[in-house]
C-alpha cells in the first residue's frame, strides 16, 4: 500500500477503553467507574496512547451523556494525568439521547475534543444548519471535533460538508468505522478499500480508523500503511492480535505500538498531537 498523507512517521493512537455497551461480564478489567477509567488512561499513556475516548457511565453502569457523570469521568482522568492525555468525550446517543442532548453536553463541558457521529447529528438534511452553527462553535472554543462515518458513502457526505461550508476548517478530525455493518461485528482489512479514492480527497485532514472483531490490529496496521491515525481498545474489540482475551487496554495500546514500529512508524506523543490542531 502507498501511504496517501504525507510521510510523517508519527502516528496518533487513541485508546477506546469501555464503550457504551460492555461490561465486567465481556471483560472483568472493563473500566467503568471514573477511577478505573482513569487508572486504566494512565496505563495506556504509558504504552503510547496520546488521545483517549470516554464513554462515562451511570452509578447502575449504563451509558450516559449526563453532564455530572461526564465532569466526574474527565476530572478523575485530569486528577490522574493532568495534560498528559488529549480527553475526547462521546457524544454517542446509543438509542438513547437526542442531537439536544449530545449538543448541550458538549456546551456546557467544553472537553478538549469530543467526537460526533454525522448520522446522529444530522439525521436528515433538515438537521444540517443547527448542526453546522454548532461545529462551528465547537471549533471556535478550541474544541477538537472528531466526525465519526461509518460508510463511504458516509464519508463523501462529510466532503460534501466540507465543500458546502457547514463544517469549520480548523480543529478537525475524521475517524472511519470498520465493520459495524457486518454480522457479528467482524471487520477485515479489505473494508478499508471502499474509503481509499475518498480518502485521497482529504488533503491535510488527519483520519483515523477503528474496527470491530478480532482482525482489529491488521485494520488499524492497513490504516496506519496509508498515513492514518488509530484506535485501539475495548470498545470494539477484546482480544490481543493472536486472538486470545487481551490483559487490558494498555496491553492492547501496547501490542499496536509495537506493530506500527514494524512499518516504521512511532506513536506520536501528545504534545505534538495537540500542536496538529
Amino acid at each position: 500500500m502507498t501511504r496517501i498523507n504525507g510521510n510523517s512517521p508519527a502516528c496518533a493512537v487513541i485508546v477506546a477503553p469501555n464503550g457504551a455497551r460492555k461490561s465486567k461480564l465481556d471483560h472483568p478489567a472493563l473500566p467503568i467507574t471514573p477511577d478505573e477509567l482513569a487508572e486504566e488512561v494512565a496505563l495506556c499513556v504509558v504504552a503510547g496512547a496520546s488521545m483517549v475516548h470516554l464513554h462515562a457511565r451511570t452509578k447502575t453502569g449504563r451509558h450516559s451523556l449526563e453532564i455530572d457523570d461526564n465532569r466526574a469521568v474527565i476530572a478523575a482522568v485530569r486528577e490522574k494525568l493532568g495534560d498528559e492525555v488529549m480527553i475526547q468525550l462521546t457524544t454517542e446517543a446509543v438509542g438513547i439521547y437526542q442531537p439536544e442532548q449530545q449538543m448541550a453536553l458538549i456546551r456546557t463541558l467544553k472537553p478538549e475534543a469530543a467526537s460526533f457521529a454525522l448520522s446522529e447529528l444530522i439525521p436528515d438534511p433538515s438537521f444540517e444548519s443547527t448542526a453546522s452553527e454548532f461545529f462551528h462553535w465547537a471549533a471556535d472554543n478550541n474544541i477538537v471535533a472528531q466526525y465519526i462515518v461509518y460508510s463511504a458513502d458516509q464519508l463523501a457526505y462529510y466532503l460534501d460538508l466540507r465543500k458546502r461550508g457547514l463544517l469549520p476548517k480548523n480543529k478537525h478530525h475524521l475517524l472511519l468505522v470498520l465493520g459495524r455493518y457486518h454480522k457479528q461485528l467482524e471487520s477485515d482489512p479489505s473494508d478499508l478499500t471502499p474509503f481509499i479514492h475518498l480518502i485521497e480527497q482529504l488533503d491535510d485532514i488527519r483520519w483515523a480508523i477503528c474496527a470491530f472483531g478480532k482482525k482489529e490490529q491488521d485494520c488499524l496496521l492497513a490504516a496506519a500503511k496509508l498515513g492514518g491515525d488509530v484506535r485501539i481498545g475495548f470498545e470494539n474489540n477484546l482480544f490481543s492480535k493472536t486472538g486470545e482475551l487481551a490483559k487490558n487496554n494498555a496491553a492492547q495500546v501496547e501490542e499496536m505500538v509495537s506493530r506500527l514500529q514494524e512499518i516504521k512508524r512511532t506513536a506520536m506523543t501528545t504534545e505534538v498531537l495537540r500542536n496538529q490542531f
